[in-house]
C-alpha cells in the first residue's frame, strides 16, 4: 500500500497503534495496567488468562481445582476463588476488568454482575446462553459505558476483515444469499440424560459448576468440555461454531435481526443437542440492500457443490457468500483463507479494493486498548449481541418445532408462545441475570 492510500486508509478507518486508535478519547494512559480478574482458566478460560498477562491479574477463579492450581503456580500473586459472585463482590475496588471464559451458561450471569459494577469485560463466545441474556447484557454494557468484547478470535484475523472489505466492496455484486457450515459436534448430542450416578471428584464444586442450571447429580458426561451439548450448560453445535462461521457474514452484510427462523434436524432430544441441524433464516432489507437468505449447516450436512464452481471438496468449516457476479469462500482449516469464484473471473479483485477496516493486534489486545480509553473493539457487545441473537433463535425454532415468526421489538416468537420457554430461562436462585 502505497503512502497516500495509506493515509486515506487511515483517515477513514482509524489506525491500530500501542493498541490504541487515532480520533479517539484518551481516558486513561496506554501505558497503565489494568488490574484484571479471570473467571474460568482452564480452556478457553486460560487463553484469556494468557492474553492478560501483561495486566495486573490480580484474581482467578475456577469451579475445577486442577484448573485453578495450574494457574496458580504461572500466577502467584493472584487471589483465588471458586464463585465469582463472591469474587466480584470482594475484588468490587480492586479490578477494572474481567475475562469470562466459563461453560456458555455462566457467561451472562458472571459479565452482568462485573459490568454492574463498572467493570470491563471479555466474554467468550457465544456471548450468552440464551437470547434473552444477549440483550441484557448489550443493555447492561451500554448503561455503564464499559470497553466490551466478544471472544471470536477470528473477527480480529486479517484474511476474515479482508472477506469483509471485498464483500462490502461490491466485489461479487449484490448478495442475497449466504450459507455456513462447521463439522461440530465433536462432543456427544442426540443423547438422553445417564441414569448412574458416580461420585463427584473431590477436586470439583459441582453445585459452583451448575450455577444457574436445575440442579442434577455429577456425571463426567458434562465436565469438562462434553458439557456443550446439554441444553442446560451448552448451545450445541450451533451455538459453539456459528458466532465464528457466520460472523463475516453478518459483518459483511450488515445484518440485523431475522424476521423468520426455521430449523430441521434429527429428532429432539430433551436433553442435547442434535447430532446434525440444519438452519434457515430469512433477514430484511436494509437501506438499499436486499433482503438476505442465509442457511446454517452442522453435523457433516453441507452447502450444495453447484455454488462454489471450481472446488472439489468443502472445507470442514466455512461460509458461502453468493453474488450476482461470484461467490466468494471463505473458510478456516486452522488458517483463514478465502477464493473468489470463479477464479478467472476475479484475477485482479485485489488491487482493486482498497483496505477500509483497521488491522488488529489481537482480539484481547484490541480490547484491553478500549478498556484504556481507546477505539471500542470491533466485537463489543453492541455488535456481539446482535449476532449471538440471531444465532441462538436457531436453537430456539429447533427446540419448538416450529418456523418462528420473530418480532426483534418485543423478543417474541408472534406465531409460537411456547418459544418463550427456550428465550429465556429460569434461574436458580441467587443466580439470576
Amino acid at each position: 500500500m502505497n503512502r497516500r492510500r495509506f493515509l486515506k486508509t487511515a483517515g477513514a478507518a482509524g489506525v491500530w497503534v500501542a493498541g490504541r486508535q487515532a480520533g479517539f478519547g484518551q481516558a486513561n494512559s496506554p501505558n497503565a495496567k489494568l488490574n484484571v480478574a479471570c473467571i474460568g482458566v482452564g480452556g478457553r478460560g486460560r487463553a484469556s488468562l494468557d492474553a492478560v498477562k501483561r495486566e495486573n491479574v490480580v484474581a482467578i477463579c475456577d469451579i475445577d481445582e486442577t484448573a485453578l492450581d495450574k494457574a496458580s503456580k504461572d500466577y502467584p500473586d493472584a487471589r483465588r476463588y471458586h464463585d465469582y459472585r463472591e469474587m466480584i463482590e470482594k475484588e468490587a475496588k480492586a479490578i477494572d476488568a474481567v475475562t469470562v471464559g466459563t461453560p456458555d451458561h455462566h457467561h451472562a450471569p458472571a459479565a452482568a454482575r462485573a459490568i454492574a459494577q463498572g467493570k470491563h469485560a471479555y466474554v467468550e463466545k457465544p456471548l450468552t446462553h440464551n437470547v434473552y441474556e444477549a440483550r441484557t447484557l448489550a443493555g447492561l454494557a451500554a448503561k455503564h459505558k464499559v470497553a466490551t468484547q466478544m471472544g471470536t478470535q477470528g473477527h480480529a484475523n486479517a484474511k476474515l476483515r479482508r472477506v469483509v472489505e471485498l464483500v462490502q466492496a461490491g466485489s461479487i455484486g449484490v448478495v442475497r444469499e449466504a450459507h455456513a457450515w462447521s463439522d461440530r459436534p465433536i462432543w456427544p448430542q442426540g443423547i438422553d440424560r445417564p441414569k448412574e450416578g458416580p461420585a463427584t471428584p473431590a477436586t470439583l464444586h459441582w453445585d459452583l459448576f451448575l450455577g444457574p442450571a436445575p440442579v442434577r447429580p455429577y456425571h463426567p458426561c458434562y465436565h469438562p468440555f462434553k458439557w456443550r451439548g446439554w441444553w442446560d450448560f451448552g448451545t450445541g453445535a450451533l451455538g459453539d461454531m456459528a458466532c465464528h462461521l457466520m460472523d463475516p457474514v453478518f459483518w459483511a452484510l450488515k445484518l440485523g435481526a431475522p424476521t423468520v427462523v426455521e430449523a430441521e434436524g434429527e429428532p429432539l432430544h430433551p436433553e442435547t443437542g442434535p447430532k446434525w441441524c440444519i438452519i434457515r433464516y430469512q433477514f430484511p432489507g436494509r437501506g438499499e440492500a436486499p433482503p438476505v437468505r442465509l442457511t446454517w449447516y452442522d453435523g457433516l450436512r453441507l452447502p450444495p457443490k453447484t455454488l462454489t464452481p471450481g472446488v472439489d471438496k468443502l472445507p470442514t468449516n466455512g461460509a458461502i457468500f453468493v453474488g450476482e457476479k461470484g461467490t466468494l469462500l471463505a473458510y478456516d482449516e486452522g488458517v483463514r483463507q478465502y477464493k473468489l469464484l470463479p477464479e478467472a473471473d476475479f484475477q485482479d479483485v485485489e488491487e482493486k479494493v482498497p483496505a477500509s477496516l483497521p488491522r488488529s493486534p489481537g482480539q484481547h489486545a484490541e480490547w484491553i486498548g478500549a478498556c484504556k480509553g481507546g477505539a471500542p473493539g470491533l466485537s463489543e457487545f453492541g455488535y456481539a449481541s446482535n449476532l449471538t441473537e440471531s444465532v441462538l433463535l436457531g436453537n430456539v425454532a429447533f427446540r419448538a418445532g416450529k418456523k418462528l415468526e420473530w418480532d426483534s421489538a418485543n423478543l417474541r416468537a408472534t406465531n409460537c408462545p411456547e418459544a418463550s420457554a427456550f428465550i429465556r430461562r429460569d434461574y436458580r436462585a441467587g443466580w439470576e441475570v
